[in-house]
Formats: structure tokens, C-alpha cells, sequence
């Protein structure tokens, strides 16, 4: 086991593995089989989406709630490990992660045959709409706001210093407005189907 649990991408496979045993345990029980149907893709997408979001939320929540305020009290001898190693790699994932939510919520909400009325904000999927025009504008923060400055900021893109410490300001303020955004995003993703708006 600890050699599985050594490795990242053998621990997901073994999750993998995990959710397929328990599938066939609860199919076998039940007695109800899965269907492979467009309700069960438009579920798996759903069961993506939601994975997705939380890597990318939680990376976000990550930066704002533990990186940024713990950096002031790291000693500047151990900052590059943040600065060259941690912060690159989760910035990765980050921007990744959004891309993912992002593609797998229009997906769903193409499937579910409610995309250009939610958009719109037309009655019946106004909350859905408005998390998703709240997640598409975070999406761009990410790619076209916090990315482009984290990269001058971390020195991936090199600047002048005064640039780097402006750009250093614009990634994190830019990140707060995220922080800001999710809040009410979240909400609304989930009030969809739960609070009747």
C-alpha cells in the first residue's frame, strides 16, 4: 500500500480502481445496473465538473487563506522554495483546474439543454446562469490576469523589479476579486437545484 500511496498518479488510479470496485458492489446489491445512457454521461460530466471545481476553488482558497498572509513570516532564505518550486506547481494546476470546471460545466449545461437560457438569464436557471457568467470571469482573472503577472512576479517572465513587485500586486489583488467572486458563485451553482432560484 505505502508504495501506492507513495506515487500521486497510483494514488488516483488506485481511486479510480476504488470507485469502480464500490460501483459494482452497489450495482450488485441494488440490482440496478448502470445504465449507459445520456443521463449517466451527462452525470459523469456533472462528477467531473464538480471535481474540477474543487482543485481549482481549493487552489484558490489555498493561495488566499494559507499562501499569501504565511509569506511575510517565512524567512527570506526559504521564500524561493515557495517562489521556484510550490507556487509554479500549484499555479499549474490552477489554471488547469479552471479550464477543466470551465469546459465540463458548459458540457453539462449543453447536455442538459439549458446553456444559452442560463447564459441569458432567462426564468428557471437565472442562479445557474450567474454562476456561470461569475465563473467565466474568474476563469479569465486566471488566465489573462493572475497567470501573466504570477509569471513576472515568480521571475518564469524576467522584469525589472519595480514591474515584478507591480505585477506581484496585480496577481494577488486580482486573486482577492476571485476569492471575492467565489463566494457568490458557489452559492449560486448549488441554489440552482437546492433554493429554488
Amino acid at each position: 500500500m505505502a508504495q501506492i500511496l507513495q506515487s500521486l498518479y497510483k494514488t488516483l488510479a488506485a481511486g479510480l480502481a476504488l470507485l469502480i470496485i464500490v460501483l459494482l458492489v452497489v450495482t450488485s446489491i441494488t440490482g440496478n445496473p448502470i445504465q449507459f445512457s445520456h443521463a449517466w454521461g451527462s452525470f459523469v460530466f456533472r462528477w467531473l465538473h464538480v471535481a474540477s471545481g474543487v482543485m481549482w476553488i481549493g487552489l484558490l482558497w489555498y493561495f488566499n487563506f494559507v499562501q499569501i498572509p504565511s509569506m511575510p513570516s517565512i524567512p527570506d532564505e526559504q521564500k524561493p522554495a515557495i517562489s521556484k518550486v510550490i507556487a509554479p506547481t500549484a499555479l499549474f494546476w490552477f489554471r488547469y483546474a479552471a479550464l477543466a470546471t470551465v469546459i465540463t460545466g458548459l458540457i453539462v449545461a449543453t447536455m442538459q439543454g439549458y446553456l444559452v437560457n442560463a447564459l441569458m438569464l432567462q426564468p428557471g436557471v437565472v442562479a445557474i446562469g450567474l454562476g456561470m457568467w461569475i465563473a467565466l470571469v474568474m476563469a479569465f482573472n486566471v488566465w489573462f490576469i493572475i497567470w501573466p503577472n504570477q509569471k513576472k512576479a515568480l521571475g518564469i517572465v524576467t522584469v525589472e523589479a519595480p514591474e515584478k513587485a507591480k505585477a506581484a500586486r496585480t496577481a494577488m489583488l486580482t486573486s482577492r476579486i476571485n476569492t471575492l467572486l467565489s463566494i457568490t458563485m458557489l452559492y449560486m451553482m448549488v441554489a440552482q437545484q437546492n433554493a429554488g432560484l
